[in-house]
């Protein structure tokens, strides 16, 4: 199984991210992540979507996706000519023996903490997502509470393949 990360200009319309996953769903298509949000113009919105599968059916979502009526761009980021980040948040048990080895791990990672309880801390982590993993294997003498992570997002590198939309 290969991954391709799509990125999608699309209009700000009601229900567009809807239409975009149904058309994974109805093809039977898996979505590792997907994460959406408004650009600089409101008129549009960026989604990112990480798919897996073999380079046919990779291949076969670029150009279904590319089909639908709200999309008005498509492109796909390759690691060397794109920057991905991903945000995660990690509440962590803890106690006053294990709390300050917990922090110097999250420095070396740069990671804030963000909350801090008497039995608990969140800690929250942005980086490319083998940063996080690494992150989170250092972690398995520790109780994870809970852990949401956002699903990557990414931009191309450089100006030259710049979408301009026009009305």
């Amino acid at each position: 199984m290969n991954k391709k990360v799509f990125q999608l200009l699309v209009e700000n319309s009601s229900g567009v991210l809807s239409r975009i996953s149904g058309l994974f769903s109805r093809r039977g298509y898996n979505i590792e992540s997907i994460t959406a949000g408004v650009t600089a113009d409101e008129r549009y919105t960026r989604i990112t979507i990480v798919a897996s599968g073999d380079d046919e059916i990779l291949d076969q979502i670029e150009k279904q996706v590319a089909k639908l009526v709200d999309v008005r761009n498509i492109k796909v980021l390759t690691p060397h000519d794109s920057v991905y980040r991903e945000l995660c948040l990690i509440k962590v048990e803890v106690s006053e023996q294990n709390r300050e080895s917990l922090i110097a791990i999250a420095n070396i990672f740069r990671a804030g903490i963000i909350d801090v309880a008497a039995e608990s801390m969140i800690i929250e982590l942005t980086g490319n997502p083998s940063k996080i993993e690494a992150f989170l294997g250092l972690l398995t003498g520790y109780t994870i509470l809970e852990l949401a992570r956002t699903g990557l997002t990414g931009l191309s590198r450089g100006s030259e393949d710049v979408v301009w939309l026009d009305d």
